[in-house]
């Protein structure tokens, strides 16, 4: 019955964002609301109410998702955009915070809404990091200037293991507090500010050394079984993920900071075989990882609890959306050359998302000692009121963000990106590929012989799929728009044989150098 139930929900939400895609409505939100109506508080199919099992769950599935946005963060977008995207990621983090922390009292105080202040420290650590998987699967259909991309890419995925710092701090000093209060540690100390400055250095340096040091021997080793079967390398991949998260773990480090770092070392290597599909493999975990994050995160909560902190999810959205976060975009870019409109458009680009909800599990499921509970969010008050602005984030700001681009001329339809990449790998690596191309008639219109391109020496169009029909095309084929191609191209020569490819066709609409899956859009914009 309990797998057949799973099924029930993965099924709605495949069949829910078929429909939903057309107003841009993310997969991560189908998946909260899927939870929601299976869990206690609505259908009640699925009874789970264990913060404590939710938080280890989705802690497993975030390492998986922070691998693969260090996986496909290329080196030269980040050196391009590096200081304002790590200021961002590190001190941003910690002014969202501050500012958060000040205002909630504040504004709730003026709303006649009693909040601690130990609430308040919790929140603002909480909903400080914004969400690269939620801004990106909203983005998939345009380009943004390749500066600007960048910053929004790689701050997003950069900033939240500062965020998860500061909440696990956060949380230590609570349940510090929580034990002297009860009088259950007497003689316990609170952290003094030394240690917990301490304490997030070293997480934060040694998380990114084990990640570096891991990434580099995970590299080393993967010439060793680049003459097995690719399944094995998966797992091999897989096993570097965990190791990457459980080496710093133990060591007391910051375990998904090291997780982002090992997967950057490995994206960035051109020592790796199998890569273009393990990022493939990758991505399909982190499209998994986050369902899943989102659908034990929606089966915690429910309506009643929410319209018991609507005001409190309201205020903090706006908190959030129009005053920290725009605050914090003025001060860590005025040094650095961004318009106005650059500027606006990554403020509201800050939508929080599953890294906050996972954090929000983290009050919840504290104890004093194994199996004592803190008692630091027993009513939920902290878990509903960060997931209903998370919630109004995601809706609200993932439904807007396309036309804030487009009203800004910051974004056009992006150019198509290869479907599927198939590397060939051998025991002495052949650098080829084979792009699966398609001349997509919503944007190209027009037909061309196959003999008119110019394509790369040692490029070859190997099948042409027109409708429900194979081809092995000649020099005399004529392609057409709505034909998709395979072509088997160097690696390094894939970009070129794309554009030479498409540009013998009219383009239906504005468009922009071609995006691939895991480069830089066309230096020559």
């Amino acid at each position: 019955m309990t797998m057949f139930l799973y099924a029930l929900i993965l099924l709605a939400i495949i069949f829910v964002a078929s429909f939903a895609s057309k107003w841009r409505v993310p997969l991560v939100v189908i998946s909260l609301f899927a939870g929601m109506l299976f869990g206690t508080g609505a259908l009640g199919l699925v009874p789970f109410d264990d913060p404590s099992a939710a938080q280890k769950i989705a802690d497993y599935a975030l390492v998986f998702v922070l691998f693969i946005g260090g996986f496909v963060t290329r080196q030269d977008r980040l050196q391009k955009v590096f200081a304002p995207a790590m200021i961002l990621a590190t001190a941003g983090v910690i002014m969202t915070a501050a500012i958060t922390i000040f205002l909630l009292p504040v504004v709730f105080g003026f709303f006649h809404i009693e909040i601690r202040m130990s609430q308040a420290i919790l929140i603002g650590c909480i909903v400080a990091s914004t969400d690269a998987a939620a801004v990106f699967s909203i983005l998939r259909t345009r380009s943004l200037d390749p500066k600007l991309s960048a910053l929004v890419e790689i701050e997003s995925a950069t900033n939240d293991p500062m965020a998860i710092i500061l909440t696990t701090v956060a949380v230590q000093i609570a349940v510090a507090q929580a034990i002297t209060s009860t009088g259950m540690g007497m003689g316990i100390p609170i952290e003094r500010p030394f240690s917990v400055v301490l304490t997030l250095v070293w997480q934060t340096v040694g998380g990114v050394g084990f990640g570096l040091l891991i990434g580099a021997v995970a590299v080393f080793l993967s010439k060793f079984v680049a003459n097995l079967d690719k399944g094995y390398f998966y797992i091999y991949i897989i096993s570097i993920v965990m190791l990457s998260y459980g080496v710093a773990d133990l060591a007391k480090a910051s375990g998904i900071l090291s997780a982002f770092f090992a997967g950057f070392v490995l994206g960035n290597s051109k020592k790796v075989p199998y890569k273009s599909t393990s990022a493939t493999l990758l991505d399909a975990l982190s499209t998994m990882g986050n369902v899943v994050i989102f659908v034990v995160l929606g089966l915690l909560v429910s309506p009643q609890g929410f319209v018991r902190v609507y005001k409190e999810g309201i205020l903090l959205f706006l908190i959030l959306t129009f005053v920290a976060r725009p605050a914090v975009i003025a001060a860590c870019m005025y040094f650095f050359k961004y318009s106005v409109k650059d500027k606006v458009f990554v403020a509201w680009s800050g939508l929080r998302g599953a890294v906050p909800m996972v954090l929000a599990t983290y009050p919840a499921a504290a104890e004093i000692s194994e199996g004592v509970s803190a008692g630091l969010d027993n009513d939920r008050y902290i878990l509903n009121t960060i997931f209903f602005a998370v919630l109004l984030s995601m809706v609200i700001q993932g439904s807007t963000i396309t036309k804030l681009a487009d009203m800004f001329k910051l974004a056009t339809r992006a150019r198509f990106r290869p479907r599927q990449v198939m590397e060939l790998v051998s025991l002495h690596n052949s650098g080829m590929e084979l792009v699966e191309i398609d001349v997509d008639d919503d944007v190209y219109s027009g037909e061309a012989l196959v003999s008119s391109f110019r394509l790369p020496r040692g490029t070859t169009i190997t099948m042409v799929n027109r409708g429900d029909k194979i081809k092995a095309p000649t020099g005399q084929t004529l392609i057409r728009a709505g034909d998709i191609l395979y072509v088997l191209v160097k690696t390094e020569e894939r970009d070129n044989a794309m554009e030479e490819i498409l540009r013998h066709f009219r383009s239906n609409t504005k468009t922009v150098p071609i995006v691939t899956d895991y480069e830089e859009v066309d230096k020559r914009r």
